[in-house]
């Protein structure tokens, strides 16, 4: 097994493609602990600051006439506004703030992790687990603020015949309880997918006879993965103006 991985170490092809995933920390080759400074933080900190320069500065010199930046926050703010209007009501604009904080979090995040040598943030479940069980969290308590115990309403659905209700309720329960973890799992799952691919193709360009072909489907994948990164934030936002829209009428 030994003279196996040093030959292949030799002359094979070895690669590992999750290793783009892994958390290492920024100085230093020490463990990874509760405050340690790592890639992650890095490219989270990075996010937090091309929003800023998006909403504060791009909007900073505001003009009749707009810029390149104003246009882009502008229509990224009337964007997810209708979102949230039409899926969560009226009475889910006042929680806009939370649903455009969310989106483009993520959005940037996806972005970024596509430039050479990033690291996607949200290709980490322990990243993507906290944003959806705060999502969770936050409408489950304002369900129960908005209508108290009337919102377990939700569960049970007035519309079917009556001996169905309790087994609907029983699987509306389950899915209520497995929304966090769906959540998250699909925004990582797929982040994490793609650049995995990616990363395989890569190591296959290295011989000459394929080269070609990997480039291209690197070239294919690499567009694809742009798409992906917008829809799994809008996919995102939108799951939550549903959850919201759940949590404000929860009625049947």
């Amino acid at each position: 097994m030994t003279e196996q991985t040093s030959g292949a170490d030799e002359g094979g092809l070895v690669f590992h493609p999750m290793d783009q995933f892994r958390v290492t920390p920024l100085f230093g080759d020490g463990p990874v602990g509760t405050f340690t400074v790592t890639n992650v933080t890095l490219w989270m900190g990075l996010t937090v600051l091309c929003i800023f320069l998006l909403l504060v500065l791009g909007t900073s010199r505001r003009a009749l006439i707009p810029s390149r930046i104003q246009s882009i926050g502008e229509l990224a703010y009337g964007f997810i506004f209708k979102m949230v209007e039409d899926v969560s009501g009226k009475d889910g604009v006042k929680y806009f703030p939370l649903i455009m904080t969310l989106f483009l979090f993520i959005v940037f995040s996806n972005f970024l992790g596509l430039l050479p040598g990033a690291f996607t943030t949200t290709s980490h479940i322990a990243v993507t687990a906290v944003l959806a069980m705060g999502v969770f969290l936050f409408v489950t308590i304002l369900g129960f603020i908005k209508h108290g115990f009337g919102f377990l309403s939700v569960f049970w659905i007035s519309s079917a015949p009556l001996i169905l209700r309790p087994i609907l309720a029983l699987i509306e329960v389950i899915s209520y309880f497995v929304r966090p973890l769906s959540h998250s799992i699909r925004l990582a799952g797929n982040m994490m997918a793609g650049h995995a691919v990616i990363k395989v193709f890569a190591a296959f360009a290295a011989i000459a006879v394929i080269s070609p072909f990997s480039v291209i489907a690197i070239t294919a994948i690499y567009a694809l993965e742009v798409l992906v990164a917008f829809i799994q934030a809008y996919v995102f936002a939108i799951l939550t103006c549903v959850y919201l829209k759940d949590a404000l009428h929860p009625h049947h």
